[in-house]
């Protein structure tokens, strides 16, 4: 306990300076620096492509509405959430190839490392949730007849896991900070905030499990399912957190470092990132 308490937060978020070298967020064990930017890249291309496609065929089939109405969705935000994760990995990632040290995250304040540590854990864990539930809980068939459906729903509730399962399996990261799991637990709070902020602005409920009827007689149902949710996160964010750890421990801190790395010779190998990160 008094080990715990000596530890700083940035310890505890695992962002400790004394693991810079280490590069875990723009490396991987598996590709290069600059063609894993490059993949991290075209997958961002993709969603915000897919975004702005589906958008364009709402508002060409007289579905305007629902364009401002997706940002109600959780399916939606999470969606938007790969996407720029993508992105911006993409980047730090593309940086740290050419130039062969993080150019941004050095320049920025720690917190902004800590916060995108934070940014991992959930792109890692809320894709498995939103898959889950749509397929579990809100799609009940038959399968689509409209072509363009049954490929939104692929892209946005299945795809969405696929992306989710390659930043587990290729980067060179930690295991997320236990910390993290009250931060996307707080998350879904805020969500499920808003979506009762929705139905009472917009009169509409995002997901028909949030509906506790009109005199509340189903409100031990939306209980349940909220308490349902926050098991399968708990869940996830243990899965993600074990899958990464088992990754960590098969590649032995095998890591495809840029060769402007000047420090690669010095690099820290996964024993000793995980002794300083306990």
């Amino acid at each position: 306990m008094n080990k715990l308490k000596n530890r700083s937060l940035y310890e505890l978020l695992h962002v400790d300076p004394s693991l810079d070298s280490a590069h875990v967020y723009e490396t991987s064990w598996l590709l290069p620096p600059l063609p894993y930017a490059i993949l991290r890249g075209t997958i961002s291309l993709y969603i915000f492509t897919s975004i702005f496609f589906i958008w364009g065929w709402s508002g060409t089939h007289g579905d305007r509405a629902e364009i401002g109405e997706s940002f109600s969705y959780f399916t939606w935000l999470t969606y938007w959430g790969l996407g720029f994760y993508m992105l911006i990995a993409s980047i730090h990632t593309a940086c740290y190839a050419l130039k062969g040290r993080s150019v941004l995250f050095d320049r920025w304040p720690r917190a902004l490392r800590a916060l995108h540590g934070l940014y991992y854990a959930s792109v890692t864990t809320y894709p498995f949730l939103v898959t889950i539930v749509f397929w579990g809980i809100l799609y009940s068939g038959p399968w689509y007849t409209v072509t363009f459906s049954g490929w939104q729903n692929i892209s946005q509730h299945g795809l969405n896991s696929l992306y989710a399962l390659l930043e587990i399996i290729l980067p060179t990261t930690n295991p997320h900070p236990l910390l993290s799991l009250a931060v996307l637990i707080f998350i879904l709070l805020l969500y499920v905030s808003l979506a009762y902020l929705t139905y009472h602005t917009e009169g509409f409920y995002t997901y028909s499990f949030l509906d506790p009827g009109p005199h509340g007689e189903k409100s031990a149902h939306v209980a349940g399912y909220c308490f349902a949710v926050l098991a399968i996160i708990v869940v996830f964010f243990i899965f993600s957190w074990c899958a990464i750890w088992l990754r960590r421990r098969l590649t032995h801190g095998k890591v495809k470092r840029s060769g402007y790395d000047t420090g690669c010779e010095r690099s820290v190998e996964v024993e000793e990132v995980e002794a300083q990160i306990k």
